[in-house]
């Protein structure tokens, strides 16, 4: 093997997390990757799967086409020392796991690699592991090494979102962070079984500024995992799980009032039963979840029904530097398959700065802070995640299509971002109107007042703000109908609703290039929710054409067939 790569030996290299963090890196021509466990033979297996191709692309390793992948048997209980000297990596990614379970040696594999020089990182997520690695800080320094614990999506990246938003306020005040895993990922038992360890036992936060004991997988809250620009996740609840953040937190913000961290899984009962479990260890009638550590993940794995669609968020509140209240909240969600890489992206990110000579300051200490957001976003750009930033201040109100896409708004063409400047406004056009011929079509058009069919209708529309919510008044021709649209509150924050008499349609506001799209997700009757399969339905978008805004309004729905549809132009005057 070529001695100019940089070695890079990955600690369950063929598990859950080391094995995407494999995958992930193995594209790096710069790159030996050593893949290490007890099993040298599922280390083999793996590796081999990894230089296999896949639908027709070279396997990694061949032709000098990405990292040099050895398999190597790695054992954690057994001479480290001669080991670690053996392989000669420069740096060490201790994948394994659950860190929660370690014991009084806990420590042992990032001591072996200060003591022998070698750089350390791991993805831990227990709370006493990332934030007692400290205590090895004067070795590290004295070896000239570093030591980074908790890579991982908490507290690495959920720091980075904070860093990101905090110079937006003078003083922060709550912090709030939750993770919103795809129901179709397949999670690790260790991963199940780090859960097990607090479920239903005291978990250390903050309330009202003072520490205080909250209770894993009971305590909750609500959220809609919603970044800007992108159909939101649906609105659930995140159940208080014991993360490095709620310890760190408080050294990181002076002042801080309240901390939480979550998890919100799918499908929503199977996690409702998750916490009546915690319950009863709560009520001390369990000792303790561990022992059905295999159960809930085979549950987990049975009832995999939901989108195909992770997500991630970070929300903070406190005062910006005029006084005001001032709430940030940066979401993220990964489509498909993606969500699963997002844990171990800041190893990849980490390791990637080292391959160009970017190095951390030697020490040990959390990973809190050590990446920047932008380093997680040059790599969300090799998937399908989407992620961004929020702001909500309660005395000076943005307009509500700024509230609602945040820093998406900044992506509107000219002309969108005029007609939703806010304020009274008017804007005049044409207009082409389609009208469907069904008896309950024409019942609900007639209902809500939608004009008659027409070419090159004559269109004014009058916008007056009124409080939080704007009034839409649309005259067709001297045909007037009326619609008012406001940002959901509760469960179906970041959504925005229009209200056409009864009916009150929920819609998700989607920037696609030079359009906006607005996707329906959900709708009421008279307050009554209606089921989403016979939801008002059609290809309904603005978009910049010629300098000019455009608009293209479908409304139809499966009983109703067609009701109405409008497109044209308008000018602000």
């Amino acid at each position: 093997m070529s001695e100019d790569r940089f070695s890079l030996l990955i600690i369950g290299g063929y598990g859950t997390f080391g094995g995407r963090l494999a995958r992930l890196l193995g594209d790096e021509p710069r790159l030996r990757l050593l893949v290490g466990g007890r099993s040298l033979e599922k280390a083999d297996d793996f590796v081999a799967d990894l230089r296999t191709p896949k639908d027709g692309a070279e396997g990694l390793g061949s032709n000098n086409l990405g990292a040099m992948v050895q398999a190597v048997r790695f054992d954690r209980d057994g001479d480290l020392t001669e080991q670690l000297t053996r392989m000669r990596p420069g740096l060490v990614v201790d994948a394994s796991g659950p860190f929660q379970s370690f014991g009084k040696d806990a420590y042992k594999v990032a001591e072996a690699c200060i003591d022998l020089g070698i750089d350390y990182a791991d993805i831990a997520d227990s709370t006493g592991f990332v934030a007692g690695i400290g205590g090895l800080d004067a070795a590290a320094k004295a070896k000239g090494t570093f030591a980074l614990s908790g890579l991982s999506s908490l507290p690495a990246l959920s720091f980075a979102a904070l860093d990101a938003m905090a110079p937006h306020l003078s003083r922060i005040e709550s912090v709030a962070a939750g993770i919103a895993p795809s129901p179709h990922v397949k999670i690790g038992l260790n991963v199940v079984r780090a859960i097990a360890t607090y479920a239903g036992k005291p978990v250390a936060v903050l309330r009202h500024g003072s520490p205080a004991s909250g209770r894993g997988l009971i305590d909750a809250m609500r959220v809609t995992v919603a970044p800007p620009g992108v159909k939101p996740l649906r609105s659930r609840k995140f159940l208080l799980v014991d993360a490095p953040d709620l310890k760190l937190l408080p050294a990181r913000f002076a002042g801080l009032q309240s901390t939480f961290t979550g998890v919100g899984t799918e499908p929503q009962p199977l996690q409702r039963l998750l916490s009546l479990a915690a319950r009863l260890v709560h009520f001390r009638l369990l000792p303790s979840l561990q022992p059905f550590a295999r159960l809930l993940q085979r549950a987990s794995h049975s009832f995999a029904i939901g989108e195909h669609r992770g997500g991630m968020f970070v929300r903070i509140s406190g005062v910006d530097h005029a006084g005001s209240k001032l709430t940030c909240g940066w979401h993220l969600i990964a489509e498909g398959d993606d969500g699963p890489f997002i844990p171990v992206i800041a190893v990849d990110a980490l390791v990637r700065r080292l391959l160009t000579g970017i190095r951390p300051e030697n020490g040990a200490r959390p990973a809190a802070g050590e990446l920047q957001l932008e380093d997680f976003e040059a790599a969300f750009q090799r998937f399908s995640i989407t992620s961004g930033i929020t702001m909500e201040n309660e005395e000076a109100r943005q307009p509500l299509y700024q509230r609602i896409l945040g820093s998406a708004w900044e992506r509107l063409p000219p002309a969108l971002a005029a007609l939703h400047a806010g304020g009274a406004r008017v804007a005049s056009g044409r207009a082409r109107i389609e009208r469907g011929g069904g008896l309950l079509a024409r019942i609900v058009a007639r209902l809500i007042g939608f004009p008659p069919a027409g070419e090159d209708v004559p269109v004014t529309v009058r916008f007056v703000s009124d409080g939080d919510k704007e009034i839409w008044t649309r005259d067709f021709g001297g045909t007037v109908f009326r619609s008012w649209q406001v940002e959901a509150k509760g469960r179906d924050r970041d959504l925005l609703v229009e209200v056409f008499g009864p009916f009150r349609v929920l819609m998700a506001a989607e920037p696609d290039g030079e359009k906006l799209r607005l996707v329906v997700r959900g709708w009421r009757f008279c307050g009554i929710p209606l089921p989403m399969f016979l939801a008002p339905g059609g290809d309904t978008y603005e978009e910049e054409r010629d300098g000019r805004f455009h608009f293209h309004v479908e409304i139809g729905g499966r009983l109703t067939g067609l009701v109405v549809r409008y497109t044209g132009w308008l000018v602000v005057e």
